[in-house]
């Protein structure tokens, strides 16, 4: 068994990031290694339970029962659009501006559905096939999580 060498300045790093941004957990994952740095230690015990549900607080003040039955009907959709990592979402390219889709939009392979941000650097997510939006499932600025659905295109 290998030892990990702990990058202590990576950590640092890590965590200004998470400070600057809001961002409540970062994950880096490197060949064998990965590095998760998270503010609340709780939320690591039950990490691989939690990943998931990150959205549902945003929902569940609408309708408590169809929050929780949305990320999970999404995650399984076969037009999902997930999330290639963790970070913040921003559905309009600047503040003000309308947003990139909607709900009834047609897009085509390669658009720009979003923008999710990580380590400062604006990362545009495109549709992997063109079709209809049916569902946008963040919100403007909505933390994201790796692997967390955003939109579905039928």
């Amino acid at each position: 068994m290998s030892k990990f060498d702990i990058d202590r300045d990576a950590i640092r790093e890590l965590a200004e990031i998470m400070n600057e941004t809001g961002l409540g957990e970062i994950e880096l994952e490197s060949g064998n290694h990965r590095l998760r740095v998270s503010r609340n230690s709780s939320t690591v015990a039950a990490a691989p339970v939690v990943a998931a549900p990150v959205a549902a607080p945003v929902a569940a003040a609408a309708a408590p029962v169809a929050a929780e039955a949305a990320p999970a009907e999404a995650e399984n959709h076969p037009g999902a659009v997930k999330s290639p990592m963790v970070g913040t979402a921003y559905l309009a390219p600047e503040p003000g501006a309308a947003n990139f889709v909607s709900v009834g939009d047609s897009v085509s392979q390669g658009q720009t559905l979003l923008i999710v941000e990580a380590m400062k650097t604006m990362n545009p997510i495109a549709a992997p096939k063109g079709g209809k939006i049916v569902k946008v499932l963040v919100e403007n600025e909505q933390p994201v999580e790796f692997g967390q659905p955003l939109v579905v295109i039928e």
